[in-house]
């Protein structure tokens, strides 16, 4: 097996402390967003063999196994990161894969540069992902009930939402969703700056249920998204608990350090809190509007301790073991590629001792046995 060497991203959202905390090293005072585990061209993770593109690339079914190749082609069809949000991220959506194939086609068939800032789909694949929480976790998913977002806004007292209240409260669930979220986007600029401005001093005032948006304003002050998110539920996870976040549902992360896994992809379509481009007509295509509960997932235990997040999709498959003081070996040996993360302890595969921030690629039929004390996610594919 391979231990890894990953990239760390230093997106401006990221926490400063964080990451550095997790691997044990004196922060840099840069923020560290993501560390990225995988065969993701942007950054992949390095080995003694090369970049784990080079190393799959070489050969596919060996390192993959014949089933996963057969089933996803010759590339590893997931991305493992650890996530650390010191500020939300962008309100976003991602494609499914029929949506995704198609939007990448049209821009290709345009001729938009892929590195363009109004380009919209980096490849033809979707992005389903999971996030483990870490750390308690903040985050936006899902749309609420219309009426219960449409109470949450008139609870503000601020008289230029009222149409939106309006709104929610008179049409049928999905046109209601849709109507609200398109004027919000649509909205005079300078007539939405000002209705945020008001709505933030009345969340600011009210506090409790409010509070999570009164910061999203202060790190966006006069975004569109601060009313957007509050059409969705604010979730505060636990350690341990997940969040499965399919196509199509609208959803940000708002603070907290936690372990995702998605499908290999970049594709993602913002509905506000960001300076970047906000496509409105492609994004209400690809939302789903629909009220849905936000979903929490908890690990389901297997009789050889093995957590597993069960998600409807195949590209990949999170589980996390943890491993008592005097626990026994167990074998992780599949016929499918692996990436071994150690989050906390001290873990044993194979030559490699795993501190925490720690990873491994495992090839599809590679023995596998780990020991030790501490907690050690396994992400794999379902082939």
């Amino acid at each position: 097996m391979d231990r890894l060497d990953n990239t760390i991203r230093p997106y401006a959202w990221g926490s400063t402390t964080a990451i550095p905390q997790l691997l044990g090293v004196e922060p840099t005072g840069e923020p560290q967003a993501e560390m990225w585990m995988g065969a993701h061209p942007g950054a992949p993770s390095r080995t003694d063999r090369g970049t784990l593109v080079d190393v799959i690339a070489a050969a596919p079914e060996k390192e993959l196994g014949a089933a996963a190749v057969a089933k996803f082609g010759h590339s590893l069809p997931f991305l493992l990161k650890i996530l650390a949000a010191g500020a939300p991220l962008s309100l976003q959506v991602h494609p499914n894969l029929e949506q995704a194939k198609e939007g990448y086609e049209e821009e290709e068939r345009r001729g938009v540069p892929v590195d363009a800032p109004h380009r919209n789909y980096k490849d033809a694949n979707h992005k389903p992902e999971l996030i483990c929480a870490l750390t308690e976790f903040d985050g936006l998913c899902g749309f609420r009930d219309p009426h219960q977002a449409a109470d949450l806004l008139d609870g503000l007292g601020v008289d230029s939402l009222k149409p939106y209240v309006d709104l929610l409260r008179a049409h049928p669930e999905d046109a209601a969703l849709r109507e609200v979220l398109t004027a919000v986007l649509t909205a005079d600029p300078e007539e939405m700056a000002r209705t945020v401005a008001d709505a933030t001093a009345a969340c600011a005032r009210l506090g409790g249920a409010y509070a999570a948006y009164a910061d999203l304003a202060h790190h966006y002050p006069g975004d569109p998204g601060v009313i957007a998110a509050m059409l969705l539920h604010h979730v505060r996870l636990q350690p341990g608990e997940a969040l499965y976040l399919g196509a199509g549902i609208p959803h940000a992360y708002l603070n907290g350090l936690g372990v995702e896994i998605m499908a290999n992809s970049d594709n993602v379509l913002r509905c506000g809190l960001t300076p970047k481009h906000v496509d409105v007509p492609e994004l209400l295509r690809i939302v789903r509007f629909q009220p849905s509960d936000p979903g929490v997932l908890r690990p389901e235990a297997s009789p050889d301790g093995e957590e597993v997040y069960e998600t409807p999709i195949d590209e990949f498959r999170l589980s996390r073991y943890v491993l008592p003081e005097g626990g026994t070996t167990h074998d992780l040996t599949r016929a499918t590629p692996q990436i071994l993360l150690c989050t906390a302890g001290s873990v044993r595969t194979g030559e490699h001792e795993l501190r925490p921030g720690q990873s491994v690629f495992v090839r599809a039929g590679e023995k596998a046995e780990v020991s030790g004390t501490g907690t050690l996610f396994r992400a794999t594919v379902v082939a």
